[in-house]
């Protein structure tokens, strides 16, 4: 984390984050890729909420490499963020989501959030963010 990832947040990701959370928003990162991976950078951004890729865990708390329950990712990652709203007495229509990503992977995320925006997105999600009138943000 100190070593590679710290080196490489933005400052401008870091405001954007502020940003929202002085707007009283409640931040959450949904991510496909592992908790133990991802925690650490949600910390550095004070993000309490992660939804990320769960692994089992033997007897001994080591990972057995299996994924626990349904992954974080594509589709997975609409049905996740409905759990942890459904954990919270909520559901898709009692809340307003804005949903940044680089990916066409999160194209499931992106169709259901109320604010879609495409960051730094490549060509193809570009394309698509375009036709479909999504907010463009180049971050870094």
């Amino acid at each position: 984390m100190r070593e590679i990832v710290q080196k490489v947040i933005k400052t401008q990701a870091l405001e954007l984050v502020e940003k929202h959370r002085a707007a009283g928003d409640e931040l959450v990162i949904v991510t496909a890729t592992n908790d133990f991976v991802t925690r650490p950078i949600a910390d550095a951004f004070g993000v309490p909420e992660l939804i990320a890729v769960e692994l089992e865990r033997d007897a001994q708390g080591e990972p057995t490499g299996k994924i626990s329950g349904t992954p974080s990712f594509k589709d997975g990652k609409v049905e996740r963020v409905a759990q942890w709203l459904a954990s919270r007495g909520l559901a898709w229509r009692d809340v307003e989501t804005t949903f940044y990503t680089d990916s066409l992977n999160d194209l499931a995320l992106l169709e259901k959030a109320n604010f879609p925006v495409a960051t730094n997105p490549d060509p193809r999600l570009r394309a698509l963010a375009e036709a479909r009138g999504w907010r463009i943000l180049e971050l870094f």
